[in-house]
């Protein structure tokens, strides 16, 4: 009996065109939404912590007022030594990472990210794609990433040169890395010891402390060590959950997308809970006659929450098709667009969708089990 119900209920949505239209509209139009403004939030705080991605170290030593990679402060060359000398590091190595201008061929200046990596090791360094890494040695030397922000340098190539806080600057190689940065500017990449010779520093040059501990249960007598010499040391993941912190609840930016998905939550909401009471009271006689024949309250419940759950679930589908058309067809026209869809915003706006479909079905469901056939009849 349970089928053929379901299937009367399925030919009583889809019979009226526009409603049932309308109530995939409103579902799709509210999913849409949420998926886009929480991937836009994801793709942002995928890219806050694209330096963390891209060197790859396993623990950073920085000073505890650090909330993001960009957010330097200096650390005293002691430290390098102290870290070194801790039970349990593998081995430990500086790194550079601040802000410059560089004046292109053409005359025009550039906003750019140096990053020095380490001159013994070179651990952190990018995958090469032309030149190699060993140029990096060279006098001059710099790895310039092609990333979204390449062409903001004219395009370089091998051999191209630049400069850079009155210092001349030479492409040696070029690189790639996992995840571009997130404020537009090209990043170079160069040895740790002429990062600092070329770039204005404070007195301490050290902007993170790179360590690779020999083995896993190391990492938090290395952290307790960095701690008693006043320093903070964060794993891979707790530093970029500290950048994502950051980013979600110290500035506005967190607040403006959550204020944008429950918009877009309520707007789903609104749309589909009035069509669908809409489309309740249009067939507020097939249920009375189905109640007339015998059609008993837990199958007229059944028929309403097939109906909102099927039309919430093929809204659900139709969003999540829209916004990833969307942002693929953008990430076509704009390489540093920075949506992603995660499968925590899946999740999110899943739920949404089933509120919506059970705050529907619960409309229907109420308005349903009050009729009487008699009163249907007697119409």
């Amino acid at each position: 009996m349970v089928p053929g119900i379901l299937k009367l209920a399925y030919k009583l949505l889809v019979n009226d065109r526009a409603k049932f239209t309308g109530l995939l509209v409103g579902i799709t139009f509210a999913v849409f939404l949420m998926i886009e403004m929480t991937s836009l939030f994801a793709g942002v705080l995928n890219r806050s912590s694209s330096t963390v991605y891209n060197i790859g170290a396993s623990i950073w030593v920085m000073d505890p007022a650090v909330n993001t990679v960009a957010n330097t402060i200096g650390m005293p060359d002691y430290m390098l030594n102290a870290v070194r000398s801790i039970e349990g590091v593998k081995f430990a190595v500086p790194l550079y990472s601040g802000g410059a201008l560089v004046r292109l061929k053409s005359g025009t200046y550039q906003p750019v990210t140096v990053v020095g990596i380490d001159d013994a090791s070179l651990f952190g360094r990018p995958e090469v794609l032309s030149g190699r890494v060993e140029d990096i040695y060279a006098e001059n030397a710099f790895l310039v990433v092609k990333d979204a922000e390449f062409r903001k340098l004219e395009d370089p190539v091998v051999g191209t040169d630049f400069e850079i806080n009155d210092h001349r600057g030479v492409v040696v190689g070029i690189a790639q890395v996992s995840t571009t940065g997130l404020f537009g500017v090209p990043t170079l990449y160069t040895t740790y010891q002429r990062a600092i010779q070329y770039l204005p520093t404070a007195r301490y040059t050290i902007s993170y402390i790179l360590v690779e501990p020999k083995s896993a249960a190391d990492v938090t007598r290395i952290q307790r060590e960095v701690q008693k010499l006043g320093y903070r040391a964060l794993t891979k993941d707790q530093f970029i959950q500290r950048i994502s912190d950051f980013y979600k609840y110290q500035t506005g930016l967190g607040t403006n997308i959550l204020l944008m998905t429950v918009i877009s939550f309520i707007v789903g909401l609104s749309i589909s809970g009035q069509t669908f009471y809409t489309f309740i009271l249009e067939n507020l006689e097939k249920f009375g006659a189905l109640k007339a024949i015998g059609a008993k309250g837990h199958e007229l419940v059944a028929m309403i929450v097939f109906q909102a759950t099927f039309t919430a679930l093929t809204g659900y589908g139709l969003g999540i098709g829209l916004c990833a058309i969307l942002i693929s067809l953008a990430r076509l026209r704009l390489p540093n667009y920075a949506a992603m869809i995660t499968f925590h915003n899946l999740g999110l706006a899943l739920v949404m969708v089933i509120v919506i479909a059970g705050v529907s079905g619960y409309i229907g469901v109420r308005k349903v089990l009050r009729i009487e056939p008699f009163d249907i009849f007697r119409g």
